[in-house]
């Protein structure tokens, strides 16, 4: 089965940074678009970043753009989401996300497979 394991979540300062890790395995990692997603409490889950199957198409939402990059590395399949410039409304749960197909993923509908999440705080 598709697994999805989140790492380097955590509590940070305003305006600090964090990485965060997502190692895939049970799947061709390649073959699938991934993104990233969070969700903070009483709210819907939402869309972060993501990024293609080769890397060359990337999507961020306004709230997180010029702060967040997403990446990914096909050779150890792994996707990183690099956050800078961290803001108390970036608190939430960030959950890594396999794409239904080759292409970015922007809506949960589109999602294949979640991770677990990993909690990320960021203080004021």
């Amino acid at each position: 089965q598709v697994q999805l394991v989140e790492s380097g979540g955590g509590l940070m300062q305003a305006g600090g940074s964090l990485r965060l890790s997502c190692a895939a395995s049970g799947l061709t990692f390649s073959s699938y678009g991934m993104g990233w997603f969070r969700q903070a409490p009483g709210k819907e889950r939402e869309f972060v970043a993501s990024i293609s199957r080769f890397g060359g198409t990337t999507s961020y939402s306004d709230s997180v753009k010029g702060r967040f990059t997403i990446s990914r590395d096909n050779a150890k399949n792994m996707v990183y989401l690099q956050m800078n410039s961290l803001k108390p409304e970036d608190t939430a749960v960030y959950y890594c996300a396999v794409s239904r197909g080759r292409g970015i993923v922007t809506i949960t509908p589109d999602v294949w497979y979640w991770g677990q999440g990993t909690q990320v705080t960021v203080s004021s």
